[in-house]
């Protein structure tokens, strides 16, 4: 799929790895209970020779000198250990690492806690820093107890294997069901000094617009104060990651962080000038790209389906019927069916939590393929069905909404329903 650009930055290579003075590598260390097999040309194996090995399980992201840092986490009443720890060592705004595992969760645990400092511990012993610098994270599966000793084996290794271009061994390991990469870069200019930012998500089920709906891993060189990188990225997450959906779940180990390390050694970004807004609309590059990634690769998804409604009297009416359009399951499997039945469509319009007057609305179905009106003033009009088909044939669908009630306009993301996500979640754990 192609990234959506934003005026002001230009997309370049690396991931986490294209900021100035960050490192990053991933190793299979033992946790790991599945083998790669996609063949998609944009797939962790993509550029791999058969036999298909079984993927890095374990990441590593390390900063030349001391970041300030930011975070948001899952509202899910149940939260994973790694994030009551992270919220610790992050509360003073600085850190300087993350250690990442997939397959466990480490969520639901007795010594959860006690896992995730240690895990901390192990990169702080082996590369030097304090382990309250340090950012953890896990994903996979949850209530089974983390088994430390692979991760600990490891350990010397993945810190060995740190290089300014390791981003790829890095985004591999945070991979669960995930079939494709998700990373992002960006360059842009702040003060005359030219800036770069980069991030890495994973995520694939288990989404939904309840904070974050992902692991996900910023890094910048800006020079920027910590209370303003913790605003930038509140208020990104909310129009970015906050609108994608999968598939109705949010996940117990949500997280976005952010690293900004400075060496782009441009002025402070310390007030809400135009520099900061130019950060935030970096930032908005980088999500928003990477949310939609994640929406295209929804577990077994063929289909990123992006709901752009406008004409409402406020920006959160029309996020709450864009959400509520891509949430619905009789809509996404009739994306997925390439059928325009648009009556699914306006039932999930009207049944959203908002006030608007449904005699007004207007819809369209479109993709690279055109566009067709298919409702208009909340009525059916006559359209092509065999050029419907075409359009919904396309890999990225866009519904278009209008209220008719004013200038109030959100976007979300979601993917069509398919039998491969029953399959996946069928047998998750074996």
């Amino acid at each position: 799929m192609n990234l959506k650009e934003v005026k002001g930055v230009t997309f370049v290579d690396g991931g986490v790895c294209a900021s100035k003075g960050f490192r990053a590598n991933g190793i299979q260390c033992g946790l790991a209970h599945k083998p790669i097999t996609s063949t998609d040309e944009n797939s962790a194996v993509a550029n791999n020779a058969l036999p298909v090995k079984k993927k890095n399980d374990l990441a590593l992201i390390v900063a030349d000198r001391e970041c300030t840092a930011a975070a948001v986490y899952t509202t899910n009443k149940v939260k994973g250990a790694p994030i009551l720890v992270t919220k610790e060592h992050i509360k003073n705004g600085t850190a300087k690492a993350v250690i990442v595992n997939s397959v466990n969760a480490n969520t639901c645990n007795a010594d959860g806690v006690e896992k995730a400092e240690k895990m901390c511990s192990l990169v702080a012993d082996e590369i030097g820093i304090d382990m309250n610098d340090v950012i953890v994270a896990s994903t996979g599966v949850i209530g089974q107890v983390l088994p430390i000793e692979p991760i600990a084996d490891g350990m010397k290794e993945l810190a060995e294997g740190l290089t300014y271009d390791g981003n790829s061994r890095a985004v591999e390991a945070i991979m669960t069901t995930d079939t494709q990469v998700k990373e992002v870069a960006v360059q842009f200019e702040l003060g005359g000094k030219n800036c770069t930012m980069g991030g890495m998500l994973k995520g694939s089920g288990m989404v939904h617009p309840n904070m974050a709906t992902t692991l996900t891993f910023i890094t910048t060189d800006v020079d920027i104060s910590a209370e303003l990188l913790q605003r930038a990225l509140s208020d990104v997450v909310k129009v970015t990651l906050n609108r994608v959906s999968v598939d109705g779940d949010t996940s117990t180990n949500d997280m976005v962080c952010v690293l900004a390390n400075g060496t782009a050694e441009n002025v402070p970004v310390t007030k809400e000038n135009e520099e900061f807004e130019k950060f935030v609309n970096a930032l908005y590059a980088v999500m928003m790209n990477l949310a939609r990634k994640m929406a295209r690769d929804g577990e077994g998804a063929t289909k990123l389906i992006e709901c752009v409604c406008s004409g409402a009297d406020t920006e959160k009416t029309a996020e709450i019927v864009a959400k509520s359009v891509i949430t619905s399951s009789l809509f996404k499997a009739a994306m997925f069916g390439e059928d325009a039945n648009w009556g699914r469509i306006l039932c999930a319009v009207g049944y959203a939590d908002a006030d608007f007057d449904i005699n007004k609305v207007d819809v369209s179905i479109g993709s690279e393929k055109g566009t067709v009106d298919v409702c208009r003033n909340g009525a059916g009009v006559e359209f092509s069905e065999e050029k419907a088909k075409e359009i919904l044939g396309e890999e990225e669908i866009i519904i278009n909404i209008s209220l008719g009630n004013g200038k109030g306009k959100a976007v979300a993301w979601g993917c069509d329903l398919t039998y491969d996500y029953v399959k996946i979640n069928g047998d998750y754990r074996s």
